[in-house]
């Protein structure tokens, strides 16, 4: 099992949708599990689940 990190840490932190994705920003998060994001490339908001996000490799 994946050890999660803790949410304020990972807001404002960037991160590719999976190994070749797109770059996003972690804004903040929303309740039940989900995050805010923003897409770097097209400045959209969504939401998007933690689970996930951890998964994703972190942007250098």
């Amino acid at each position: 099992m994946l050890e999660s990190p803790a949410l304020p840490d990972l807001v404002g932190t960037f991160r590719t949708f999976g190994d070749f994705g797109p770059l996003y920003e972690i804004i903040g998060h929303e309740e039940d599990g989900w995050l805010l994001v923003m897409v770097v490339e097209t400045g959209e908001y969504l939401t998007y689940p933690l689970e996930q996000a951890i998964r994703d490799p972190e942007a250098n």
